[in-house]
């Protein structure tokens, strides 16, 4: 399924797909915009990004040393935090949503649009994990301006 939404002058793509898919908006804003909003929505919700995984620059680094040429993003940074209080809420509900833990929202520039920057996450199954699914969703629309 695929949306698209405008927003203060913003070109959003919004697209979901099934139960357990990824959501993502895609903004006419440059990747470290993109970023530095992400950084801020999730400290501003009291969250500190644990890590970030480079995932774009290893594709990059390593494509020669696995026998290919193709440059699958121009920049793609994976960010990971976690919540202590809903951590703790989802997995009373379930132990077995650790498997969720710790959450995170990508953000990529891909080769074929690079004037156009993609933040997403995964979406969650039904019940008390769609709770962690709207924090993302709220952090993600608030790093690109459609709060």
């Amino acid at each position: 399924m695929k949306a698209i939404f405008a927003a203060v002058a913003l070109a959003l793509a919004a697209t979901s797909a099934g139960a357990e898919g990824v959501v993502t908006y895609t903004v006419d804003q440059s990747f470290d915009d993109v970023v530095f909003g992400l950084e801020n929505a999730v400290t501003g919700q009291g969250l500190v990004i644990d890590s970030v995984s480079h995932t774009g620059d290893m594709l990059e680094r390593t494509k020669g040393d696995v026998g290919s040429d193709v440059t699958i993003f121009l920049k793609a940074d994976i960010f990971s935090f976690c919540s202590a209080s809903l951590s703790r809420k989802v997995m009373e509900a379930d132990p077995m949503n650790v498997q969720f833990c710790p959450y995170d929202i990508f953000v990529l520039q891909m080769p074929d649009s690079p004037d156009q920057t993609t933040i997403g996450f995964r979406q969650f199954p039904e019940g008390p994990m769609k709770e962690v699914e709207a924090l993302l969703d709220a952090i993600a629309r608030e790093a690109v301006g459609l709060d």
